[in-house]
């Protein structure tokens, strides 16, 4: 599974969206993404994540493309960290 990360314009906040999978189910299905959200305050430092919840796939779809509307951008330099 891919995480998909997003940075705003101003490189001060990322989210982090990724599939959730239940481990307290014997038979762990992906009906659900976690999105994980933090503050950058140096580039060349790890972010500090302030945290993070569960939506459906749909909704989860739904921010995605409403980030990527404002401006945010898909990222990986954070990816050695996270």
């Amino acid at each position: 599974m891919k995480k998909f990360t997003l940075i705003n314009k101003n490189r001060s906040r990322i989210k982090v969206f990724e599939t959730f999978e239940d481990v307290s189910k014997p038979f762990p299905g992906i009906d659900a993404m976690m999105i994980s959200y933090g503050c950058v305050y140096k580039k060349s430092s790890k972010p500090v994540m302030k945290g993070s919840r569960v939506e459906t796939i749909e909704a989860a779809r739904k921010e995605y493309a409403e980030l990527l509307k404002e401006g945010w951008k898909k990222t990986s330099i954070f990816r050695s960290y996270l």
